[in-house]
């Protein structure tokens, strides 16, 4: 595996790298980071072992793979060398709202980029991860991201136009699920439970529920079906659900993220 430098060592940079290295895709002296003035590198450096430094130009030597996973924001804050600099290496992007296009801009002499929307439950390894490529990738290259990728769960490829969607649906996915639980717990405590049972409740059903579908692999619909007896306690929240228009608000929020994608990335 060839060596890797972060650019950024916050939640999702510390997931990936200790992913990699639990995975043994390199060893710690093969990765190296740099942060804002903020301690991030050197905490993540000190916890795992890799190497860190705040001189942008010693974390470009020897490096093979660019890893960006700094904020959005602070991609227009990168100095013009580190574009040069980048020649013949592979740059990676975990940036939400940045793309190719922009990347190619920042680091015109990269061998290839790569735009990548992950999610956060990457943070233990469960999340789902959707990139593109601006040109074809190498074999080598290829291997390359699917071992970085791998290290925050499963991984998709698809076109570039589809990853407003993706960022609208499962980037940003975590947070509807959590407000979910949330409303959950806060309905059994307005039914008349105690918070802390219906926060177990909530969370328990939700992480079964989902585990259910995931291994027996079945359609939703129909394992919802399954549970809903007609006169039932179930039908009678799922019709709650409908004349509320559930659906209707899950669909106009995920299109509402996904504009909101597009818009950043003008």
């Amino acid at each position: 595996m060839p060596k890797i430098a972060f650019f950024g060592a916050g939640r999702m940079a510390t997931a990936m790298v200790q992913g990699i290295l639990a995975r043994k895709v390199c060893d710690p002296s093969d990765i190296i980071c740099t942060s804002a003035m903020d301690n991030t590198a050197e905490t993540l450096a000190r916890k795992s072992g890799i190497s860190f430094s705040l001189h942008l130009p010693d974390l470009m030597k020897e490096t093979s793979i660019v890893v960006l996973a700094m904020k959005p924001q602070q991609l227009g804050e990168l100095p013009r060398e580190v574009g040069a600099e980048s020649e013949g290496k592979l740059v990676i992007s975990i940036l939400a709202g940045k793309p190719l296009s922009a990347l190619r801009e920042k680091f015109p002499r990269a061998r290839n980029i790569v735009r990548v929307m992950p999610n956060t439950p990457g943070q233990i390894g469960a999340g789902i991860s959707a990139f593109s490529s601006l040109t074809s990738l190498s074999g080598e290259d290829r291997e390359s991201v699917r071992a970085i990728l791998d290290s925050l769960g499963e991984r998709l490829e698809l076109p570039e136009e589809q990853l407003d969607a993706v960022t609208g649906l499962s980037g940003s996915g975590p947070a509807y699920v959590f407000e979910f639980i949330a409303g959950l717990t806060e309905a059994g405590v307005a039914a008349g439970l105690d918070h802390g049972v219906a926060a177990r409740l909530a969370l328990n059903t939700v992480c079964g529920a989902a585990r259910l579908v995931w291994e027996t692999g079945e359609n939703p619909e129909d394992l919802r079906d399954m549970v809903t007896s007609p006169g039932g306690t179930t039908l009678a929240g799922l019709e709650m659900m409908k004349a509320g228009g559930f659906r209707d608000i899950l669909r106009d929020t995920v299109l509402a993220a996904t504009k909101r994608s597009k818009e950043l990335a003008q």
